[in-house]
Order: structure tokens, then C-alpha cells, then sequence
């Protein structure tokens, strides 16, 4: 109990002192006339302290430590609260110094204010030397040092450190060691840290249950995530958020529209900007442009949001990959920052609904404006460059992503060039550009190549594809069921059921198509078993 009663007087201390204004300098020269004046504590300067802004507080104590008799515990603990605040390495060291030559560091109030110092600087080995110091560290050295030890990526070292406690951890003890579990993918540990939750704390924490619920998103365990949701007596828009995204991360984006029509309709919550994205990127997986256009239409309404940023660049991917690029182009139109994302996403756009040439066009706006490419621009280029069969200047493009911009390609713009040259009919030098590849081609590569040998009725090279992707590595079931069929087509039956075979004997399946239609705001889902699924939301 002492542990959190520690932990709310440091936030509201702090909070106090961001939201103070500076106190006149006068103020400051009458407070250094009093400290000369007489040698007793003054202990109203001390409540003064957490009142002050940070410089100010500073200032102060620098007043305060130059009369012995004018400073105590108290005094420290506020000017290292400041310094955090401030971000002042340099002036922590020296409180510190000051505190140990004072003999004010057994104070564990100090100790856990220094090594709080030290974890949000992310100085984590003076943050391990003042722990180590402790001598009987209570649950606020505990919960400081398994934070800091987390947040700077020793995960391992943080769940060591909880298994060593030698007190109850509260929450935020709980809340550290679950983020270390989630830098580890530790399921069965967080997991155990989630039935300990439940067993030992009494009542709700929303705090805990949002980072439980991240724990088990990125973890990918989202029967789980679901199942903690629908328990959670009460939740927020991190809730509701952490849901939407990691539904939408793990492929079940009808289920993440669905549970952010729920979180409308409910209003438990209200969506933030993060909401949004996440829910726009469902929507763009779905190709829902109708339920996108809902979700414009509800952002618009909300005079606290502005288009721009994420939420612009997301509503931009949303309509490109709707293929309604007229409404892409009118949002990036209106956005007020144009980044690199802004402008690789409308640009990659326009190449997916084939529009070539402005894409290459939107290129060089972009290099006026002053914004350097990256190697997601270099991926819409070539890829615009393929779909409009422009060869000669996406071998231009392909040379300037290393010798101009000093971007080393990697396996995607290999698989552009070699789509680039299949679609071209140039399947030879399409070959060629294979075998000179700095490193082994993969499956994608392959079998981009025996697409282009597909359409353009070339059964030469079906053999040294086969052979190639027999060794090839991330070789997909898709690539080799289009190698079957493509078998298939030319009636070579005895090839086509030898790749058959070798799917079968490495254990692959191919799963049934699934498509997706809108009706009236819903999606409705497909599959090649003619099974549908309607989601309209919840009331």
C-alpha cells in the first residue's frame, strides 16, 4: 500500500510542476535573501517545491543546497522529481552526489526517486547500481527496476527479477513483468502471470487487463484476447483499440469491423485516431469500400480528429486498395503534412489500379517537394512500371534505388523486376536477372517467373522452374498449385500429379477460395464450401 501511495505522490508531483508557470525571478532573489538570512530549515520553501515548474524547482533547490541547514530529504526527492522532468542527466548525477555526500541516500523514498530517475532516462545500468544498493527494497524499487529493465529489452533479466521479489507485487509490478512477457513471446509465463492476477488482486484494473489483452494480441493468441475482452466488466478505447488492431493484424478483419461497429453503436468508448487506423486497415483487406466510406463519413462528424498523419495516410491505403482512387487522391490532396508514407502509399496507389504513369509522375512532385524515397516508394515505382509495361524506366529506377539513394534492394524489388520482365513477355531476361541475383531467389521470385511462363504459353522453362523451386525457400502452396495447373493445362498429367505428390508429402493444402461482397453496409464472406457469413455489427 506504502508502494502505491509512493508512486501517486510522484505523479501528482510531477503533473503538479508541468502545469505550473515560471515564478517571477524576484520571487526566487526574496526566497535567496531569506536562506541568508537564517540558518533554520525553511520548511515552507520545501512545500513550495511541488508547486513550482520544473525549472523553477531547480533553481531553488540550487539556492537550498548552498545553506546546510536549509535543505532535507524532502528537498532532494523534488529536485530529482524536476530533473526527471527536465530530462537533466547531468543534474540527477549531481543530486545524487549530493544526496550521498548529505547522508540522506538511506532514505528509501530518495532511493526510489533516484532509480524512478535513472529508468526514465533509460540509464539502466546506474538504474541497476542504485537497486543493487537498496538494502530492504520495497514494491516501488521492485516494480521501478522490472520496468526499467523491460523497457530497455532486458526481458529476461525483468522476469528474473519478479521471480526474486521478496514482497506482494501490486499492479504495476504485474503490468511491468507482463510487457517483458510480451518482448519475449512468453505465453505460458504471462499466462501464469494472468492466473496469479486473478487469484491474489482484488477488483478491476483496467490497466492491467489492457496490458494482459496486448500481451496476448502481439503474442498472437487471440482466442485468448477474445475471451479476456468479453470478460472485462469494464473497458476503454485502448481496449476496444488493442481488439480492432489485433484482429485486423491477425487476418480476422471482419471480426475487427465488426467489434468497432459494436464499440459504436455501444458507446462504451469513443474511437481515437489509433481506432480509426486500425479499423481502416481492416477495411482496406476486405476491400469494403463501403464500410470505409462509413468510417470517413463518422470521422468527418468528429471535429476533435484532423485527416492527417496516420489517419490520412491510412484513408489513402483504405481507398487505394478499394480501387477508388479518386477519393485516394482527394485525401492526399487535403492533407496538410505530406511524409514519405503520404506519398509512397498514393504513389503504390495508383500502380495497383494501373495508372503508371502518374505514379511516375507523383514521383517526381514528390522529389520537388524536397522528400527523399524509400524503399517502399522504390516498390510502388517498379511495381507501376510492371503494370504499365515500362521497362526501360524501371530499369532506370532499379539502378537509382543503390547508385543514387543509396538503398540496397532487397527480395521485393527483386520480385518486381522479375514481374516486370515476365509481363513484358521477356521471360529469358527475366532468367537472367534471377541467376545474377546477389542472393537465392524464393519462392515469390519463382514463381512470379512461372506466371509470366503461364500467360505467355512458354513450357521451356517449366522444368528449371520446377527444379528451382524444389530448393527454393518460402516456396507457397499458391505456387505450387499454379505449377500443377500450369502442368495440367499442357497435358503433362504424370508432372502435374508429381507436384501434387510432393504437396502432399510435405503436408500442404490448399485452402478454398473465399471472396467477399458488400450488401447494404455488410460484409459477407464466400467460401469455396458455399458457406456465407454476414457481418452487421453489434447493437
Amino acid at each position: 500500500m506504502c508502494g502505491m501511495k509512493g508512486n501517486c505522490l510522484w505523479i501528482f508531483h510531477s503533473q503538479a510542476m508541468r502545469l505550473k508557470p515560471p515564478i517571477p525571478t524576484c520571487a526566487l532573489n526574496q526566497i535567496h535573501a531569506h536562506l541568508l538570512k537564517t540558518h533554520k530549515p525553511p520548511l515552507t520553501f520545501n512545500a513550495v517545491l511541488p508547486s513550482l515548474s520544473p525549472q523553477d524547482a531547480v533553481l531553488l533547490y540550487n539556492q537550498m543546497v548552498l545553506h546546510p541547514t536549509s535543505h532535507n530529504h524532502f528537498t532532494f526527492t523534488q529536485a530529482l522529481i524536476a530533473s526527471s522532468l527536465l530530462q537533466a542527466l547531468h543534474k540527477t548525477l549531481e543530486i545524487h552526489a549530493h544526496v550521498i555526500k548529505s547522508g540522506h541516500y538511506s532514505d528509501i523514498f530518495i532511493q526510489n526517486t533516484l532509480l524512478h530517475s535513472y529508468v526514465v532516462k533509460n540509464n539502466i545500468v546506474f538504474a541497476k547500481m542504485v537497486f543493487k544498493s537498496i538494502s530492504s527494497p520495497d514494491v516501488v524499487s521492485w516494480t521501478s527496476i522490472i520496468s526499467g529493465l523491460s523497457k530497455c529489452g532486458f526481458h529476461e533479466e525483468a522476469i528474473g527479477k519478479f521471480l526474486c521479489m521478496d514482497v506482494k507485487p501490486n499492479t504495476s509490478t504485474l503490468v511491468s513483468v507482463v510487457s517483458a512477457c510480451c518482448g519475449l513471446r512468453a505465453v505460458r509465463f504471462g499466462k501464469a502471470i494472468h492466473g496469479y492476477s486473478l487469484r491474489s488482486l482484488d477488483g478491476v484494473n483496467i490497466i492491467l487487463d489492457n496490458a494482459l489483452l496486448d500481451f496476448y494480441v502481439k503474442c498472437g493468441n487471440l482466442a485468448s484476447a477474445k475471451f479476456l475482452f468479453m470478460k472485462m466488466s469494464w473497458r476503454d478505447v485502448i481496449s476496444w483499440t488493442t481488439m480492432v488492431g489485433g484482429l485486423a493484424q491477425g487476418g480476422l478483419c471482419e471480426e475487427a469491423v465488426e467489434v468497432f461497429q459494436a464499440m459504436v453503436n455501444g458507446g462504451e468508448a469513443v474511437p481515437n485516431e489509433v481506432t480509426f487506423v486500425n479499423v481502416l486497415s481492416a477495411c482496406s483487406s476486405l476491400g469494403a469500400l463501403s464500410l470505409g466510406q462509413w468510417v470517413h463519413s463518422y470521422i468527418s462528424t468528429r471535429h476533435d480528429l484532423v485527416v492527417d498523419g496516420n489517419l490520412g495516410n491510412a484513408l489513402i491505403n483504405m481507398y487505394s486498395k478499394c480501387s477508388d482512387i479518386c477519393m485516394a487522391v482527394q485525401v492526399f490532396n487535403e492533407l496538410t503534412h505530406k511524409d514519405i508514407i503520404s506519398w509512397s502509399t498514393i504513389i503504390g496507389g495508383m500502380a495497383m489500379n494501373g495508372h503508371g504513369m502518374h505514379a511516375l509522375q507523383l514521383f517526381s512532385l514528390m522529389l520537388v517537394h524536397g522528400v527523399s524515397p524509400d524503399d517502399v516508394t522504390f516498390i510502388g515505382l517498379l511495381s507501376a512500371c510492371s503494370h504499365a509495361g515500362l521497362v526501360k524506366q524501371g530499369l532506370i529506377f532499379f539502378k537509382a534505388m543503390n547508385d543514387v539513394y543509396g538503398i540496397a534492394p532487397q527480395m521485393k524489388h527483386y520480385a518486381c523486376m522479375v514481374d516486370m520482365y515476365g509481363r513484358a513477355g521477356l521471360l529469358e531476361e527475366a532468367e537472367a536477372f534471377i541467376r545474377g541475383m546477389p542472393m537465392e531467389a524464393d519462392g515469390p521470385i519463382w514463381g512470379a517467373l512461372l506466371n509470366a511462363c503461364k500467360v505467355h504459353g512458354n513450357e521451356k522453362m517449366f522444368v528449371q522452374i520446377y527444379h528451382s523451386l524444389c530448393s527454393a525457400k518460402g516456396v507457397s502452396i499458391g505456387t505450387l498449385a499454379l505449377l500443377s495447373n500450369t502442368y495440367a493445362s499442357c497435358n503433362k498429367w504424370d508432372d502435374a500429379n508429381n507436384v501434387r505428390d510432393m504437396m502432399r508429402d510435405l503436408g500442404l493444402k490448399k485452402m478454398p477460395g473465399y471472396s467477399w461482397i458488400e450488401v447494404d453496409a455488410m460484409v459477407n464472406g464466400c467460401d469455396g464450401v458455399n458457406r456465407s457469413f454476414a457481418y452487421a455489427g453489434k447493437s
